[in-house]
């Protein structure tokens, strides 16, 4: 339908789940997609299914000394950004809280935190030369509820990625960069590899609709926070699509 025609997006974590369903639906909106993931063979096959308006970029998110080049190649080949998704992030293990330690600590934040920050300062600067821009961050029911067991470090990182969000939104809206987030449930995507089919299915029954949501679920409302002309006038806010598990007030 064109609601992103003309712009050009950064998806972070783009090769596979949520992050692939966003950028085919990105494409479809009219929009030149990069999508960036650390697995070089499964993102440049994303890119390549999804046309001459994609294109992969190999990066790890992680790696605050990368983000410079990645945004002079964007710059070099688009003139600036308009859309960030920051969807990398993983739970990395489950690991009881009394089983914490410094080196876990680090793995989880510097990917669900710390990478959200740097991908946002970086991609800042090249928003503005566009006029504005729309930043879309993934946060997580966990991010509410504390997350299940072994999932604690992963959701506090999500907490801290829905207040990071609001304040973001109130920053960056004096220079027309609106800042949102998605807060999904259970989603059926390898982020749950690690997750027993019995948790599956007690998460499943805890769902007002019955049933795991899927990747597609989620690109819908990115699009809609993505769109000038949908939601022109949101910031800060954290949607939640989680089939009615959680609804807060």
């Amino acid at each position: 339908m064109n609601r992103l025609a003309g712009k050009t997006a950064l998806i972070t974590g783009a090769a596979r789940g949520i992050g692939a369903a966003i950028a085919e639906a990105f494409v479809a909106e009219g929009a030149f997609v990069i999508i960036s993931d650390i697995n070089a063979e499964t993102g440049a096959a994303r890119a390549a299914a999804l046309g001459e308006n994609a294109h992969f970029m190999r990066h790890d998110a992680t790696d605050e000394a990368q983000w410079a080049a990645v945004m002079a190649a964007i710059v070099a080949g688009h003139g600036g950004l308009d859309v960030l998704v920051n969807n990398a992030g993983s739970l990395m293990t489950r690991t009881l809280f009394m089983d914490w330690d410094d080196a876990l600590y680090d793995r989880v934040m510097n990917l669900n935190v710390r990478a959200v920050i740097t991908a946002s300062q970086a991609a800042v600067p090249f928003m503005q030369t566009r006029g504005g821009g729309a930043i879309i961050n993934l946060g997580s029911i966990a991010g509410n509820n504390g997350g299940g067991p072994g999932s604690g470090l992963y959701a506090s990182a999500k907490a801290f990625v829905h207040n990071v969000t609001r304040h973001m939104a109130s920053d960056l809206a004096k220079l027309s960069i609106r800042v949102n987030a998605i807060a999904p449930g259970v989603i059926g995507t390898p982020f749950h590899d690690l997750t027993p089919a019995d948790r599956m299915e007690a998460m499943r029954n805890q769902v007002p609709m019955q049933r795991i949501g899927t990747p597609e679920d989620c690109a819908g409302p990115i699009v809609f926070l993505a769109s000038n002309r949908m939601s022109g006038y949101m910031t800060g806010q954290i949607l939640h699509v989680n089939g009615g598990q959680m609804m807060p007030a």
